[in-house]
């Protein structure tokens, strides 16, 4: 749908009409959406993920505390799909400002928002999942404490799957 702005009428009795884009075919509107997406649903996906394990590794803390080194590393772990989705919208920024804001098309502003949706999709997910397995590697550390290590190589296989989504996502972009 085309919207018009109307100028001069009351000037000279005759309506000029230009065109503005709307909203939705604005490609610098879909390159902003893009950005939102990768930072909100990586960081939707990491901050559910370290609550997760942040609960069980207050728990286990309470239990004993010197398995803070344990519980620090494997908490921070989930956080990652956060920065990932941080890093994407930063080079989404910086893609839409080299090709030029408005002369960014509707096609390149759909392209740089579905290049967000890998990392934001796959970071939500596997955010709150890496947590999951992170807090079960602090029930090992528990009941287990020097094989801690196991349990965070363990984590670090749900990682693996938020960095697909990164590389595909910076692939993307281009």
């Amino acid at each position: 749908m085309d919207y018009r702005l109307l100028s001069s009428m009351i000037a000279t009795g005759e309506a000029a009409v230009e065109e503005v884009p709307g909203f939705f075919e604005n490609g610098f509107f879909w390159a902003i959406l893009g950005m939102v997406f990768a930072i909100m649903l990586a960081g939707i996906g990491s901050a559910k993920g370290v609550m997760t394990v942040g609960s069980s590794g207050l728990g286990l803390l309470s239990e004993d505390p010197k398995q803070f080194t344990a519980c620090l590393l494997l908490t921070l772990l989930p956080s990652t799909q956060g920065i990932y989705g941080f890093v994407i919208a930063f080079m989404l920024l910086n893609k839409a400002n080299e090709i030029g804001i408005d002369a960014l098309t509707l096609s390149q502003g759909l392209q740089l928002f579905g290049a967000a949706l890998p990392v934001g999709i796959v970071g939500c997910i596997s955010g709150m999942f890496q947590g999951k397995v992170a807090a079960a590697s602090i029930a090992l550390a528990a009941k287990q404490p020097k094989h801690w290590s196991k349990g965070m190589i363990i984590t670090l296989t749900v990682e693996m799957f938020a960095l697909f989504g990164f590389l595909i996502s910076i692939f993307m972009i281009g």
